[in-house]
């Protein structure tokens, strides 16, 4: 069976048991992931921690030493949803993020 481009599959015609069909509506938790980059300042990255997602200074800070060292920091957590739009303003600000499963 085919679709035309961009359509979405019925429930129906998927071959998820209902159980998992489920559990994908119940909102699994999802992070937002900031990578390491070589292009911006520390400064940066704090700042944009604290003005997008309203962390303290502090904790600002302890995350972006925390991309810093390890390479990567997780910034935020929430559903699916919430978690992209965060994801999308971090590639805004020019930030490397990606989301993952929590």
């Amino acid at each position: 069976m085919s679709t035309a481009a961009g359509s979405t599959l019925a429930e129906a015609q998927t071959d998820l048991a209902p159980e998992s069909r489920q559990h994908l509506r119940a909102g699994r938790p999802y992070s937002v992931v900031v990578w390491n980059d070589p292009v911006n300042l520390m400064s940066y990255v704090s700042w944009v921690f604290r003005a997008h997602f309203g962390h303290s200074r502090r904790k600002a800070h302890e995350l972006m030493m925390q991309v810093h060292e390890n390479g990567r920091a997780v910034v935020s957590h929430g559903d699916r949803e919430q978690a992209e739009r965060d994801v999308t303003a971090m590639h805004q600000y020019g930030l490397q993020s990606t989301l993952e499963e929590s």
